[in-house]
């Protein structure tokens, strides 16, 4: 009787154990809900965005340089002239003269050709669309950001979860091996080789508890705000294999669609404009200028007389670089080498993406692998645990053997939830590498959790 009732009483443990791993809170939130939360309150998203608000103004900057300028200007003086004259004449009056002059004068210039506007118009498009793509990626990022912080605080709870079962169990077994030793039928070794497993799982549930604390606070950094209950994976949750199941075409997607790769190429773009810019030195430039001056005068120097002049003017200004002392050909052969060194980034950034398209889709691959292969340990784990309670009971095994049973049987099961946690996220990591990861994969993975 006491040992059917220690059976029932370990199998309970071991059913609640598992319970908690996969049962979600009636309040938890989910995935989708934080990835929301996440998109409005995230500090380096916002970011983000308005660096792309910022890119966006180089191109009416870039194309004010095609348009004409208009300036006015004006002034007015104040003259006290003493003149004076050696040679009296009768039309003459010497003395002394105090009068003003204004001026008015409205300008215009219209560029008819300056190659270096034209070419900075066309670099300002490609920065918008370098910076488009840059904040493409931080959305890419976010949400692998999101997933990879959501599933690590699960596994802490996971962890967590499997110290207080592994606590409970020892600590029966603890208490059986203190009455066996009392009534004599096992020795002194039974009892403190259970206490020391119970000393040790304390320690693991306090780092446990701490780490689930830092992994929330990670999450909350992200989403602006404490994270509530958060909804676990289903039990015996299927994840999809990545599609297509060809590494190759994995790689040629990172290759083509990767928005890291996007931007390189038009910082790429932007340098070999940035080459034609510095050549525009050595180009003439001609504009269309019209001018209108309008002069005021109460008096001259010779007399009190005031007068009142205005004055239309309309033509072209054709200036011709003839030397500069060198400095455009140095700025060139310096816009060069930028232009070389962003085609080798790029190639840099291609071979990176095609690196982590295939090293996130081995990692898939493998993650499926020894989700099964822990699915199956599981399994033998739950039956090693029964077999060896059984032997205990009938005395052909210690008290030893079941914790060493209980603990594979526990560290399995987190196990377990781990490898499916990080195949998850290597599957984000996947669609990120390839620029296709949207919010629809992020409700896929929500259609994966607990309710």
């Amino acid at each position: 009787m006491y040992h059917a009732r220690m059976k029932a009483l370990s199998l309970a443990l071991l059913f609640g154990a598992t319970l908690a791993v996969v049962a979600a809170p009636a309040s938890a939130v989910d995935l989708l809900s934080v990835y929301k939360d996440a998109q409005g309150n995230d500090a380096v998203f916002s970011g983000a965005r308005f660096t792309l608000e910022a890119g966006r103004e180089a191109v009416p900057q870039g194309y004010a340089g095609l348009l004409p300028t208009v300036s006015a200007s004006a002034n007015t003086v104040r003259n006290d002239v003493d003149v004076s004259s050696r040679v009296p004449s009768a039309a003459f009056v010497p003395g002394s003269r105090v009068f003003n002059t204004n001026n008015l004068t409205f300008s215009l210039t219209q560029p008819l050709f300056r190659w270096s506007n034209w070419q900075t118009y066309e670099q300002a498009k490609l920065s918008v669309m370098q910076a488009e793509a840059q904040y493409a990626q931080a959305g890419q990022d976010l949400a692998v950001r999101v997933v990879q912080a959501y599933f690590d605080v699960l596994a802490a709870q996971d962890t967590l979860t499997v110290a207080r079962a592994k606590k409970a169990a020892i600590s029966e077994q603890l208490a059986q091996a203190k009455r066996n030793f009392e009534v004599g039928t096992s020795t002194i070794v039974d009892t403190n080789e259970a206490q020391s497993r119970y000393d040790l799982v304390i320690a693991e549930e306090l780092a446990a508890q701490n780490d689930i604390a830092v992994k929330r606070t990670a999450l909350q950094q992200i989403i602006g705000k404490a994270p509530g209950d958060l909804a676990p994976l289903r039990p015996e949750v299927a994840i999809p294999p990545p599609q297509p199941a060809q590494i190759e075409k994995w790689v040629e997607a990172a290759e083509a669609g990767n928005y890291a790769v996007k931007a390189q190429e038009a910082a790429a773009e932007v340098a070999r404009r940035g080459v034609e810019i510095q050549r525009a030195g050595h180009y003439p430039t001609l504009d269309l200028t019209a001018a209108r001056t309008q002069n005021s005068s109460s008096g001259s120097a010779t007399n009190n007389v005031g007068s009142d002049t205005t004055s239309y003017t309309l033509g072209l200004q054709l200036a011709v670089p003839i030397y500069a002392g060198g400095a455009v050909n140095s700025r060139v052969r310096q816009a060069i080498a930028n232009q070389e060194k962003a085609r080798a980034d790029l190639e840099n950034q291609k071979r990176t993406a095609a690196q982590n398209a295939r090293q996130f889709f081995l990692s898939v691959t493998n993650g499926l692998a020894q989700v099964r292969a822990l699915e199956a340990a599981l399994t033998s784990s739950k039956t090693s645990l029964d077999s060896n309670r059984l032997g205990y009971e009938v005395g052909v095994r210690i008290n030893i053997d079941v914790l060493n049973a209980q603990q594979q049987l526990y560290t399995t099961q987190r196990d377990l939830s781990k490898a499916r946690y990080d195949t998850i996220v290597n599957g984000f990591r996947l669609k990120a590498a390839t620029g296709g990861l949207t919010e629809e994969d992020v409700a896929a993975v929500n259609g994966l959790l607990a309710r």
